[in-house]
């Protein structure tokens, strides 16, 4: 199993907009997939098909901060029905969220990895048979450490 992180590697510090994977171990919380690309995956894990009007707050200003929202929303955020494929399954990692803290990083992600496998803003990317495995195995925390 093979994961790529954020472009500027791993943090024990991390922060809104660092392009960074947090170091720790994070429970895992919820999953989302898009139901019209994608079987629904087999997990212990809550699981909601995603709509076109889900989002996730990234503006640590507003009281949302690191939440699933509704779109519209009147504060900076991230779609999560994207073009692209990375977020036809998605795992919310419990990073930050209890107690949510303005400007430690939110939308920390587990999600699908690119074709050409480029870094993602510091989510974990897996392929999607990787991913499925993890969810199907049972596991409800992931350990990210530097390797070795």
């Amino acid at each position: 199993m093979s994961a790529v992180i954020g472009r500027n590697g791993l943090t024990a510090q991390k922060h809104e907009g660092d392009h960074a994977t947090p170091i720790g171990i994070f429970p895992l919380r919820k999953v989302y997939y898009r139901a019209d690309r994608i079987e629904k995956p087999q997990t212990i894990l809550p699981v909601e098909p995603l709509s076109r009007n889900d989002g996730w707050c990234d503006d640590q200003h507003n009281s949302d901060y690191n939440r699933f929202i509704k779109l519209p929303h009147p504060a900076r955020h991230e779609q999560l029905w994207r073009e692209d494929n990375v977020y036809n399954l998605i795992v919310v990692m419990g990073y930050n969220d209890s107690p949510i803290v303005p400007g430690r990083g939110s939308a920390i992600f587990m999600h699908l990895q690119r074709p050409d496998r480029t870094p993602t803003e510091g989510c974990l990317a897996l392929s999607e048979s990787d991913l499925r495995a993890v969810l199907s195995a049972g596991a409800d925390a992931v350990q990210v450490h530097a390797p070795g």
